[in-house]
C-alpha cells in the first residue's frame, strides 16, 4: 500500500485562524487498496515490467507511485508484448478483453473490485434466466466511464440499456415494459440514483432491481460523511481526480448539502490559494481513490499558513477487506 505519512504543524505563532473539518471516513476504500496490492505483489512476484490495462484506480499520484515501482499503463492489450504479465484494472473490463488475453497465452490478473463483479453477476443472472424469463436490463451509470462499460460488455449487445440521468429514466422505451431489470454503478450520487430508482419503478412496477443498493458502501459512506461537514463549511476541498466518479460525486454532494462552494482539487500543487481568501471553516475529504497522504500533505501546507483548529468528523468506522486473486492469494 501507498504510505499514509501523519501531520507535522510548524509553530503557528500569530498565523490566521482556520478551522478545519475532516470528513471520515475518506480516501482509499477495499477495492482501491485491494488493486494496488495486486499491482504490488505482482511486481514482487514476476518482477518489473507488469503491464496493467488502464488507470488502475483514477488517481495520478497512485499511477505515478506505481510506475516508479515498474508498472507500465497501457490502453489496449495490443501494447503488452506476448510474454508480459497485465493487470485488469478495479473498474472492471468486458468479456472480450480476458478472451483476448487468453487467446494470446497472457497471464492475466483481474483487479476488479469485488462489488463491481457483484453488479456483473447481477447482470448475468438476469439475462441468464432464460427464455421467456430472460430480462432486459437497464443500467443506472455514466456513459463512457470505465465501470459501465465493463459491466455492459459482460452481456452481448442489446441486451443492456444505459440511462445516464434522471430524464433519460422518463425517456426510455424498451420493447417489454413486463420484463426488465435495473443495476446502477456503484460510484453514483445515493441521491440521485434514488431519484432515478423511482422513476423508473413508477414507470415499470414489475421492473426487478438488486437485494442492496448496488452503489457500494465506500461510496454511500464518503457522501454521508461529506453531508456532516458540508452545512458549516465555507469552502469544501475534494481531493481527487477529475475523471474519478466518486469524487466528481462528492463535489456535487457538497454543493447541494450547504456549502456556498466545493472544488475538487487533485493534489496539492493544484490547490488555487486564492480561493481560501474569507474563507474561515474548510472542509476536506478524499474520492476513494485517493491516497491519505495527498490529504496529509494539504493539511500540512494549510499549517504553515494558518492556525489551524482541526475536528474530525467520522459518520461510520470501515473494516472491509478484500483478499488478493489467485493466483496471489
Amino acid at each position: 500500500m501507498l504510505d499514509q505519512p501523519t501531520v507535522a504543524l510548524p509553530t503557528q505563532g500569530t498565523l490566521p485562524q482556520l478551522k478545519l473539518l475532516l470528513a471520515g471516513p475518506r480516501g482509499f476504500c477495499a477495492g482501491v487498496d485491494r488493486a494496488i496490492r495486486v499491482v504490488e505483489e505482482a511486481l514482487r512476484r514476476y518482477g518489473a515490467p507488469v503491464y496493467v490495462r488502464h488507470e488502475i484506480v483514477h488517481n495520478r499520484t497512485v499511477v505515478e507511485e506505481l510506475e516508479a515501482k515498474g508498472a507500465i499503463f497501457v490502453e489496449e492489450l495490443d501494447e503488452v508484448p506476448a510474454d508480459g504479465h497485465v493487470v485488469f484494472s478495479a473498474h472492471g473490463v468486458p468479456k472480450t478483453v480476458p478472451a483476448e488475453a487468453e487467446r494470446r497465452n497472457l497471464l492475466y490478473l483481474d483487479a476488479t473490485c469485488p462489488l463491481v463483479s457483484k453488479v456483473h453477476r447481477e447482470a448475468e443472472r438476469h439475462f441468464a434466466e432464460g427464455g421467456a424469463d430472460s430480462r432486459h436490463i437497464l443500467m443506472i451509470g455514466h456513459a463512457g466511464h470505465p465501470e459501465v462499460v465493463g459491466t455492459m460488455g459482460q452481456l452481448p449487445p442489446g441486451a443492456v440499456t444505459l440511462v445516464n440521468d434522471a430524464e433519460e429514466a422518463r425517456r426510455v422505451h424498451p420493447a417489454d415494459p413486463t420484463r426488465l431489470a435495473f443495476i446502477t454503478q456503484t460510484t453514483l450520487s445515493v441521491d440521485d440514483t434514488a431519484e432515478i430508482v423511482e422513476i423508473l419503478r413508477s414507470r415499470f412496477p414489475l421492473i426487478e432491481g438488486p437485494k442492496r443498493e448496488d452503489i457500494c458502501y465506500a461510496t454511500t459512506n464518503r457522501q454521508e460523511a461529506v453531508k456532516a461537514i458540508a452545512p458549516g463549511c465555507d469552502l469544501v476541498i475534494v481531493i481527487g481526480s477529475p475523471n474519478s466518479s466518486n469524487s466528481q460525486r462528492l463535489r456535487e454532494v457538497a454543493e447541494r448539502s450547504g456549502a456556498p462552494r466545493a472544488l475538487l482539487v487533485p493534489r496539492l500543487r493544484d490547490l488555487d490559494w486564492s480561493v481560501l481568501e474569507n474563507v474561515h471553516t474548510l472542509g476536506i475529504t478524499a474520492g476513494a481513490s485517493a491516497p491519505e497522504a495527498l490529504v496529509q500533505e494539504m493539511v500540512t501546507a494549510l499549517g504553515h499558513r494558518y492556525r489551524l483548529e482541526i475536528e474530525e468528523r467520522t459518520v461510520k468506522l470501515e473494516d472491509v477487506i478484500f483478499k488478493l486473486p489467485a493466483p496471489l492469494g
